[in-house]
């Protein structure tokens, strides 16, 4: 496939992905956000591989913008690391969260292409099972069947499958435009 036709493939799934996107899935996380915003809660935003990357991003623009105080758990590299060489990877991120105090005026938000299961981002799964212990809502940026994630959360955004081959780039790149886009809806 040369380059031209490659652009215009890929921008062409970009468009189909705006035309199936769920508006009432979109609404529903804004709303669960004015609520911690006005209940003063915190927002944990995970993810893994480049997911990770975007929430780190998302947490600049929801504190600095949204005005909604904020942390992702993969920030704290020496954190994270000694997490996952002394207790193990699966348990990073919910014994993160014990120490931060997590609670029910807390959000989760979610950044990942597949959502986790029994065999994948098994931090993510054991998070988002102590947030439900806890009676913390939850919130996902997700794709393919929105895995674990879109199972538990009180507001599932599914970036939509238009390309096999795609799936991460468009999952990933989505969770760009949809925080974003939360962030500011919450003005």
């Amino acid at each position: 496939m040369e380059k031209r036709e490659y652009i215009d493939l890929y921008l062409k799934e970009t468009a189909e992905i705006i035309e199936k996107l769920d508006r009432e899935a979109i609404a529903d996380a804004v709303s669960v956000l004015e609520k911690i915003k006005k209940d003063g809660g915190r927002l944990f935003v995970l993810g893994v591989g480049g997911s990770a990357a975007n929430a780190s991003h998302a947490v600049n623009d929801f504190r600095k913008i949204g005005g909604i105080e904020t942390y992702a758990p993969t920030d704290n590299v020496s954190e994270l690391t000694a997490r996952t060489n002394d207790e193990g990877w699966e348990t990073t991120f919910s014994e993160w969260l014990k120490t931060s105090g997590l609670c029910e005026k807390d959000v989760l938000m979610v950044f990942s292409v597949g959502g986790g299961s029994e065999t994948t981002s098994l931090n993510i799964v054991n998070a988002l099972k102590l947030g439900q212990e806890r009676g913390t809502k939850i919130i996902s940026i997700v794709s393919r069947d929105g895995g674990y994630a879109g199972l538990v959360s009180d507001a599932c955004i599914l970036v939509p499958v238009v390309s096999k081959e795609r799936i991460t780039p468009h999952a990933e790149g989505w969770q760009g435009v949809l925080w974003h886009l939360l962030v500011n809806a919450l003005h």
